[in-house]
């Protein structure tokens, strides 16, 4: 297996191609915008406890092409499902299709901060794998609401883009999401991570430089049915462990709040397993400020380390971790030309995110697949990811 030929299952859009099909299906020249997918490098979990994340744009995106029209109507196309969807400005309702609603949920926000826009053609496209957790919806929200944007001279700032998009989610297609995804994909900066702030919504650009060594994505191809249920529970844990501790500590509010001493005196007695998912929420936030400070200072292996830690704390204390994703971390902690591994995102399925060793990528990832194949019966999936800019528009 060579290098080039890693995870390029999901190949770059053709930008003339897709302009050449939207003018033959709508006969006008459109605005193309583009809008990355991302990774999270540590920091999971945290988000919705008013903590810290660190995530890249990377070289994955979503791809929309806009042009107005002469009425109130909204024509979109979707590239991946060869699918079209019609739609009235009067009349927004949610789809059962349930990707134009990552597009009509857009529009609504947007009408819902009275600024008024017309009708519009919208052909999508991308490359970012679907069901891999580099977020393809936010990517499509962000590219979308600054694509009309652009196209109507709506004049939002981009942290109003970014609330947009989330706000999309959460009402048209029924996702709580935090920030963390539609930030990183209007704020993505080349060669840099975020270190953001979820509570007061600060943000620093950290330098990422992996000089010799690549981010490696093994998709495992599983999505179990935990998710879903388990991140409800796991939210409300945190909350019970902060009322636990706000009885004496009124100041404290989020788990952002608490340090292992609190969690200690205040909750461990109360109950163990709370105690157990919230000092991994505690710990996470601590390896976040430690990790951006290696990263400032280059030194890759003290975070793939970190990164280690990470994985454990997920699989052991949080327990959102599954057999695939472990087995996937497992499988490289004595290999030399990894220096960190996690699962990243919500759990029970997606990728395990990797820092591997540019030349020995290849015969990590043929031996991995072979064995995953023989553990589980699955095919792995490899993509290999750089860090990009953000949302904007394609020249």
């Amino acid at each position: 297996m060579k290098l080039s030929e890693i995870a390029m299952s999901t190949a770059k859009v053709d930008v003339d191609r897709l302009k050449s099909i939207f003018k033959s299906r709508y006969g006008t020249v459109p605005l193309v915008v583009k809008s990355p997918g991302r990774i999270n490098v540590i920091g999971e979990h945290t988000d919705y406890n008013g903590g810290f994340v660190m995530p890249a744009a990377i070289d994955k995106a979503v791809y929309v092409a806009v042009s107005k029209r002469e009425d109130n109507e909204i024509h979109l196309y979707a590239e991946d499902f060869k699918q079209s969807h019609e739609a009235s400005l009067a009349e927004l309702n949610i789809s059962e299709k349930g990707w134009p609603n990552y597009i009509l949920g857009v529009v609504d926000q947007i009408i819902k901060r009275n600024k008024a826009i017309g009708g519009f053609n919208l052909y999508i496209d991308g490359d970012v794998p679907p069901g891999a957790g580099l977020s393809s919806s936010a990517a499509v929200e962000c590219a979308t609401a600054f694509a009309l944007d652009q196209v109507f001279n709506l004049g939002f700032p981009k942290m109003e883009l970014t609330d947009i998009a989330q706000k999309a989610e959460h009402v048209f297609a029924g996702v709580s999401c935090g920030i963390m995804d539609q930030f990183a994909s209007v704020f993505g900066k080349k060669d840099h991570a975020i270190m953001l702030d979820c509570r007061s919504m600060e943000y620093e650009y950290v330098p990422l430089n992996l000089s010799g060594y690549q981010f490696l994505l093994l998709n495992t191809k599983v999505k179990h049915s935990l998710a879903d249920s388990a991140y409800n529970d796991r939210r409300a844990q945190c909350e019970q462990a902060v009322a636990w501790i706000k009885e004496a500590h009124p100041e404290v509010s989020t788990l952002r709040d608490v340090d292992m001493e609190m969690l200690e005196i205040y909750v461990k007695h109360r109950d163990v397993d709370v105690y157990e998912k919230c000092s991994y929420v505690v710990k996470e936030n601590v390896r976040l400020i430690q990790a951006a400070g290696y990263l400032k200072d280059g030194n890759l292996k003290a975070l793939g380390k970190l990164m280690f830690d990470t994985h454990d704390g997920l699989s052991k204390s949080y327990e959102v971790s599954c057999d695939e994703l472990d087995y996937l971390v497992d499988a490289v902690r004595a290999e030399k030309s990894v220096l960190g591994a996690r699962m990243m995102g919500g759990g029970f399925g997606g990728c395990t995110l990797n820092i591997v060793e540019t030349e020995h990528i290849s015969e990590l990832v043929k031996k991995l697949s072979e064995d995953y194949d023989q553990k589980f019966g699955l095919k792995l999936e490899a993509y290999l990811v750089e860090t990009a800019a953000g949302t904007g528009i394609v020249l």
